[in-house]
């Protein structure tokens, strides 16, 4: 019996290319991972790089499967969307307090990473994970040096 039919035929330079787009996309997440494990957040090392890929994986196949610009349109507004719902729930109140908005925005921005490298911006991806560690890195420091740590500015006289 023939099965062949089963198995599609692979093109493979497009899919060692459509490979390295994602592991493209997982790498350039890990510094963000790895900067909100090491704070021990709620998403981390395993959370970031998966949302990364899987956006990736998503442009790619819209970027694939449809010709026209609306549909694809119509995929990323849909990635956006979704990653603004998953991560309004990364944000929890608590009587006066807010916390997971870093989570929930580092989460976004590593979408538009694996987005952009679906699209080739791999300029786009690098900047925006770049600029994602580097606002955890240093914006940590310059709240605690010039805020209380619960917003409120402190004034040196």
């Amino acid at each position: 019996m023939d099965w062949s039919f089963l198995v599609p035929q692979l093109h493979w330079q497009q899919s060692v290319r459509e490979l390295t787009q994602l592991i493209i996309a997982f790498i350039l997440a890990l510094p963000i991972g790895w900067e909100r494990e090491r704070r021990s957040k709620s998403a981390g090392i395993k959370t970031f790089p998966l949302v990364s890929v899987s956006c990736c994986a998503f442009m790619i196949l819209g970027l694939s499967s449809f010709n026209q610009q609306d549909p694809q349109a119509r995929v990323m507004y849909g990635l956006i969307t979704g990653m603004g719902f998953i991560g309004g729930g990364a944000i929890l109140k608590l009587k006066s307090s807010i916390s997971g908005t870093t989570t929930a925005a580092s989460m976004w921005t590593t979408a538009a990473i694996g987005m952009a490298v679906a699209w080739g911006r791999y300029d786009i991806a690098l900047f925006l994970s770049l600029i994602n560690v580097l606002t955890l890195r240093a914006m940590r420091r310059f709240k605690k040096r010039f805020f209380n740590g619960n917003g409120t500015e402190v004034i040196e006289d």
